[in-house]
């Protein structure tokens, strides 16, 4: 009797979530579409001392001015990555007190350089909205480390 009972609920359960579903609102068409384009997350090299410790993927906003042509700019977020990649590329954005992320200022600075030079004057601001180290164990202390040629095995 419990058993039926139970199906009876568990399949109204299920007969009643596509309904329930169907009456979330959907964004208009008319509806003002925010003024920013979302990067897709970026390996990030954290090098120390002039090894490579761990990867941070940073994803990131830049947000545009009210009269910029937010499709346009969120149709080249490739080339608002690419020029993310190619900074980390170019020099550590680690912070040096935490293997585990970015020194956010600095890339932050770095990459608005960036992406003005993509979008010109329509790009407000730019802003770390995530960040996500590849490894959060096992990684080396932060700070000064003796010379290679005092290290013992």
């Amino acid at each position: 009797m419990i058993r039926r009972a139970l199906i009876a609920v568990l399949l109204s359960a299920f007969a009643a979530g596509p309904a329930v579903a169907a009456k979330t609102e959907t964004p208009s068409k008319d509806a003002p579409i925010g003024q920013y384009v979302d990067v897709s997350p970026v390996a990030v090299p954290i090098v120390a001392e002039g090894q490579l410790v761990n990867y941070v993927f940073v994803t990131i906003r830049v947000n545009l001015t009210p009269s910029a042509n937010a499709s346009k700019w969120r149709g080249k977020e490739p080339y608002f990555r690419d020029a993310l990649a190619r900074l980390g590329g170019r020099g550590s954005f680690g912070d040096p007190k935490d293997y585990a992320s970015v020194d956010a200022p600095r890339l932050v600075a770095a990459f608005q350089r960036e992406a003005v030079a993509i979008a010109g004057k329509d790009v407000k601001n730019v802003v770390i909205t995530a960040q996500t180290a590849k490894q959060r164990r096992g990684l080396p202390e932060p700070g000064p480390r003796p010379p290679r040629d005092e290290i013992r095995p």
